[in-house]
């Protein structure tokens, strides 16, 4: 709007009168000339050889509106627009422009018309009457009018929806400098919208649009930068359009430009400056920076540790949705940091996380059944939601899945299925997977039996030190199992779990020692 009313205003700003030309104008003005009773009004809205004065420009403008004089009922539904000299209103400010617009002879006029139809201010909203104002106005060459015609193909609203078309409109006025359009041509070149895909294209308008100072088109060149598309590789290049972006408000340049300070990545590692534009961009309702600014406050790195602000931030970015947040919230409820503890809240924001996929509360969500924390205990809800993690991969639940086919207490037991999971979650590296694994291999449940496998799978989980693997590895050597029989080697492993607090171990330990 502002660029629209300032083109309307040209014609009055290139105006200037001395007394005696205002004397003369009045004169002229009182005896009914229209010309001079838009040029007195004109002067009286500027001050130029008088007093501005808008109760008098208005008072002049209306007499020369009546008579039909256009620039008259353009500056008219600008006085009334922003109430300027009269009470504010919308329907009379389109009812002056309608008037100057049917005339013709203002493209600025006829595109404002028609963003009133588009926004229903004043007026009855309607796409289609804004279109036919807009492609007025864009017709005769109004750049700001081509831009948002281009828009409206773009999103199909009160004609055919139309990338080839928005892409033209786009064209038409970024060739005429307009930074929006600029901006959106390089949005269409990136995403080959209407035209064929060209990172090299969408950098050329990128920074035509940046170097005119749109935060917009200035993020999306540092990223361009940030990923070498359309443009050599430059994290220093990245950093200095995601600074000017980052300094003019614009939420996402400062969450990358944050984690360039956190990776060092085109500037010097500072935990603190990217404490500082995270921050920044949380407190402007970004979710992922919100998420961030938890985490850090958690860590305590670059910033004193608070759990209290953790969850702060946590809720924040929990409340727009971010998944990996509600998994966060859930935790810090589930132990009681930074917040009340609460079971019924955990599970309340795991189940946020895990309906919209996040395999570790999918998990964790499982456990609260499982166990009955927070929810009643429900074994078959248990598995159904360590399903939905395993199957994205959490080894965790793979393992869970595992077990609970094996002992068939709550699906129908299948050792095959058993060593299925067990298989997907070793291949992960879980330790507790590895030896139950072995246990499988050991008695042949699921697999061939063999020792050898056994103790392979074993002996895996326990240098990953878990107490019930080096047990039964002890064992193994102590009975010489799938592997050579050695009391040393038995007496080590009982003494690794024992010191675990495995009672069994102890117990086997202290009886090959008192030997």
């Amino acid at each position: 709007m502002k660029k629209i009313v300032l083109s309307l205003m040209m014609a009055i700003t290139s105006l200037s009168y001395g007394q005696n030309d205002i004397e003369e104008i009045e004169k002229k003005a009182q005896k009914g000339d229209a010309i001079a009773q838009y040029n007195l009004g004109s002067a009286y809205f500027e001050g130029k050889g008088v007093a501005k004065s808008y109760e008098q420009a208005v008072y002049w403008l209306i007499k020369s509106a009546e008579q039909g004089n256009a620039d008259a009922q353009d500056i008219l539904g600008i006085a009334y627009r922003f109430g300027l000299g009269v009470t504010q209103s919308h329907e009379k400010a389109v009812y002056w422009w309608t008037k100057s617009a049917e005339q013709g002879n203002n493209h600025s006029t006829q595109y404002i018309l028609g963003r009133a139809y588009y926004l229903g201010e004043g007026i009855e909203q309607s796409y289609k009457r804004a279109v036919y104002w807009i492609r007025k106005s864009a017709e005769q060459g109004d750049a700001v009018a081509q831009e948002h015609l281009g828009r409206i193909y773009h999103k199909g609203e009160g004609v055919s929806q139309s990338y080839e078309q928005a892409v033209y409109w786009f064209r038409k006025s970024a060739e005429q400098g307009d930074a929006d359009a600029q901006y959106n041509l390089g949005n269409a070149y990136y995403n080959g919208k209407g035209v064929s895909q060209s990172y090299e294209q969408a950098v050329y308008w990128y920074r035509k649009s940046a170097e005119q100072g749109d935060a917009d088109a200035q993020f999306n060149l540092g990223r361009a930068y940030d990923k070498g598309k359309g443009v050599s590789q430059s994290y220093e290049q990245a950093v200095y359009w995601f600074r000017k972006s980052a300094e003019q408000g614009n939420a996402d340049a400062q969450l990358v430009l944050g984690r360039a300070y956190d990776k060092g990545e085109g500037v010097a590692q500072s935990s603190e400056k990217a404490v500082y534009w995270w921050r920044k961009s949380a407190e402007q309702g970004n979710a992922l920076a919100q998420y961030i600014l938890g985490n850090v406050y958690y860590m305590g790195k670059g910033i004193a540790k608070s759990y209290e602000e953790a969850v702060y931030w946590w809720t924040k970015s929990a409340e727009q949705g971010n998944t990996d947040a509600q998994f966060n919230l859930g935790r810090a409820y589930y132990y009681g940091e930074g917040i009340a503890q609460s079971y019924e809240q955990a599970v309340y924001w795991w189940r946020k996380s895990a309906e919209q996929g996040n395999a570790f509360a999918q998990y964790n969500l499982g456990n609260a059944y499982y166990i009955g924390e927070g929810v009643s205990q429900s074994y078959e809800k248990a598995v159904y939601w360590w399903r939905k993690s395993a199957e994205q991969g959490n080894a965790d639940a793979q393992y869970e899945l595992g077990i609970a086919y094996y002992k068939g207490a709550v699906v129908a037991q299948s050792y095959e299925q058993a060593v299925y999971w067990l298989r997907k979650s070793v291949e992960q590296g879980n330790a507790r997977a590895q030896a139950a694994l072995g246990a499988a291999y050991y008695y042949g449940q699921g697999v061939p039996q063999s020792y050898e496998q056994a103790v392979y799978w074993v002996r895996k989980s326990a240098e990953q030190g878990n107490a019930d693997a080096q047990y039964l590895l002890a064992l193994a050597y102590y009975k010489g199992e799938g592997v050579t029989q050695s009391y040393e080697q038995a007496v080590y492993w009982f003494g690794k779990a024992c010191e675990k607090g495995n009672e069994k171990a102890c117990l086997m330990f202290n009886k090959i020692k008192s030997k």
